[in-house]
């Protein structure tokens, strides 16, 4: 007789239920702190930590390096590109699209993955904040709170892996190897599409679509064609699932968004039980990471004692639906042009 055995469902090792911890302890601490303090910017002490915790299991000398090398980077970038050139459209979008450049090309040869993920979230969203900045306004403060926030972070990265360390060690990832004709493939097209990107938000006037001009940026970590279609679906997916969550967040805390304590408890609740979705997944950006930034955005940059994230959840959606399906346009375009040269042919071209 046959035995129907029911498949058990996957479960975290030791590490992986350390590293769900420290995500959600993480980010959490970074919220409430910047709540008690109230820092503008909450996006930045929000999600830096799901980045540093989730995307990069151990923390080290190059990964605090590279953490605050993106911060210096972004802000010397900001702030000649707004000082100098902001009157000159043309000039500063050539300028953007170099900066770009830079970003992705250390992220496709893989040394500072984590400098470059970051830098290209870091320098989209000042970007887009500092351009709708006037003259009876400063670009001081956004610069400050981006620093502070990566100061701030690394520290809490610290102390997580101090209260939740491995417990055994954790064996090192190889760098896959790359052509030169694929490295020049995947800097030109991502970085054409993350300048596209910060264009079009300008010349429409988005200056509350930040959620969506970052998603546009986030697919693009996959660097290609065929990769960044698998994700656009999974952060679209991750986007759906995270907006019905701060939904039903929002329901839970009704009127009594102003008591601190119950944001704080669902926050990390939410963040521990996505982080284990995305460690479970292999660690990636995938479906588990697009949920976790995205109440992460809406926890840290539309939640406060004096307003809500309903109808911001709502406009969330489906801004970012629209931006992914355009953005995923450009890159297939671009994937064609591109591969239509051998100097910048990628190799899963077929």
């Amino acid at each position: 007789m046959t035995q129907i055995t029911k498949a058990k469902p996957p479960e975290l090792d030791e590490n992986g239920l350390r590293q769900a911890l420290r995500v959600a302890g993480g980010c959490t601490l970074g919220f409430t702190i910047c709540k008690l303090l109230e820092w503008p910017y909450g996006i930045f002490f929000t999600v830096y930590p799901m980045l540093i915790l989730g995307l990069v299991p151990t923390i080290s000398k190059s990964v605090i390096g590279q953490f605050f090398g993106s911060a210096l980077y972004c802000a010397f970038v900001v702030l000649v590109l707004q000082g100098y050139f902001s009157h000159l459209p043309v000039v500063m979008t050539g300028l953007t699209f170099l900066s770009f450049c830079v970003l992705f090309f250390v992220m496709s040869n893989g040394r500072a993955f984590l400098f470059g993920a970051l830098g290209v979230v870091s320098l989209s969203i000042q970007l887009h904040y500092s351009s709708y900045i006037d003259q009876t306004s400063s670009i001081y403060p956004l610069i400050v709170s981006n620093i502070t926030a990566i100061t701030l972070t690394v520290m809490i990265g610290l102390l997580m892996h101090f209260i939740f360390p491995d417990v055994s060690p954790r064996s090192a990832r190889s760098l896959p190897s790359k052509s030169k004709e694929s490295i020049r493939h995947e800097v030109l097209l991502c970085a054409s599409v993350a300048t596209l990107s910060f264009v079009a938000f300008q010349v429409l006037d988005l200056n509350d679509s930040i959620s969506a001009q970052a998603s546009t940026v986030l697919i693009l970590f996959s660097l290609c064609w065929k990769a960044v279609g698998t994700a656009s679906w999974r952060r679209a997916l991750g986007t759906f699932i995270g907006c019905n969550i701060a939904l039903v967040s929002q329901l839970l805390l009704y009127n009594h968004a102003d008591v601190l304590l119950f944001s704080v408890f669902i926050l990390w609740l939410l963040s521990f039980i996505f982080a284990r979705f995305h460690i479970l997944g292999g660690g990636a950006p995938g479906i588990g990471f697009g949920v976790l930034t995205t109440f992460g955005i809406l926890f840290g940059q539309y939640l406060g004692p004096d307003k809500t994230f309903f109808y911001s959840t709502l406009y969330r959606f489906s801004s970012v639906s629209v931006a992914i399906v355009v953005s995923l346009s450009a890159v297939y375009i671009m994937h064609l042009i591109l591969n239509r040269f051998s100097v910048t042919r990628h190799h899963t071209y077929l």
